[in-house]
């Protein structure tokens, strides 16, 4: 289950299924250093998108 503290990079390789709704908010350099050290919650915030929103989305996909 994915939660707003793990961080992006983490998210990607446990579940690669998910880097399409990363795509969907602007995040076109999935790979880039910010995506390693960034959490979800962060990444929502910066790109205009409710946290938990993010959160139901990603495990959505992944169940």
């Amino acid at each position: 289950m994915i939660s707003k503290e793990m961080v992006i990079g983490q998210v990607l390789r446990e579940y690669p299924q998910t880097a399409p709704v990363f795509f969907s908010l602007g995040m076109h350099c999935l790979g880039c250093p910010s995506a390693t050290m960034e959490s979800v919650e962060g990444a929502a915030m910066v790109h205009g998108k409710d946290p938990d929103a993010l959160v139901d989305e990603l495990n959505n996909i992944i169940m």
